[in-house]
């Protein structure tokens, strides 16, 4: 039973048994096995420019008793925090989000967001089917492609184009250890895996853009 607990300023989701989790998150990225996905939230001045951020946040993990956990930053308010279930063929996906655009790029090109506050997307998904590494690897193309699409969906103009993400973006996916080597969009793990995040991540955005106009059409 997968579970997400909001405690500002963390939020911490519960996989219900120990996975394969694979991602670029500040706290044990890679290819790691753990039980639980974090996020933190923080403000400016809780990382000034001559911190350790990954030596202050083990610290932070530390006295919350997650040193094992794959773990995020986030500037967003962690009480704005999406999700979505979805179900196809007996294969589910969890899809957990916090979504902010205050430093949204396109792809291939990149903007000076020195004077601005960031933001960023960060994404963890719970997957029930069983996979190879490989599959692993497709289903996170998977996701990503989800979550591109719900951000240009939403709209948000840059002087480059449609913006596609935050120059910050982080994910991490969790299945558990299995055979299947496929994830595809032709799969029905591929079409689960989309729709839960396209789901998380487009209702965070639209949330977001909402509060943000100015910003969204800076």
């Amino acid at each position: 039973m997968t579970a997400v607990n909001l405690e500002r300023p963390w939020i911490e989701f519960d996989l219900g048994a120990e996975m394969q989790v694979l991602s670029w998150a500040v706290n044990r990225p890679g290819l790691v096995t753990a039980r639980r996905i974090l996020w933190r939230e923080v403000r400016n001045s809780d990382l000034p420019p001559d911190l350790d951020v990954t030596e202050w946040f083990a610290g932070e993990l530390a006295q919350r008793g997650c040193e094992d956990a794959v773990a995020f930053l986030t500037s967003r308010d962690v009480r704005r925090y999406c999700e979505a279930s979805v179900t196809i063929e007996g294969i589910s996906a969890h899809a957990v989000a916090t979504v902010g655009l205050s430093n949204a790029e396109r792809v291939g090109s990149r903007m000076d967001y020195a004077s601005r506050n960031w933001g960023t997307i960060n994404v963890a998904l719970r997957l029930s089917e069983g996979l190879t590494h490989a599959g692993l690897i497709e289903a996170m193309s998977i996701a990503v492609q989800a979550r591109t699409a719900a951000v240009m969906d939403t709209g948000i103009t840059l002087p480059s184009g449609t913006a596609t993400g935050t120059g910050t973006d982080c994910l991490a996916l969790a299945a558990p250890t299995g055979a299947s080597p496929y994830a595809g969009l032709h799969t029905a793990t591929g079409e689960a895996i989309g729709k839960a995040v396209y789901q998380a991540v487009h209702t965070g955005a639209l949330e977001w853009k909402t509060t943000n106009r100015r910003a969204a059409h800076a």
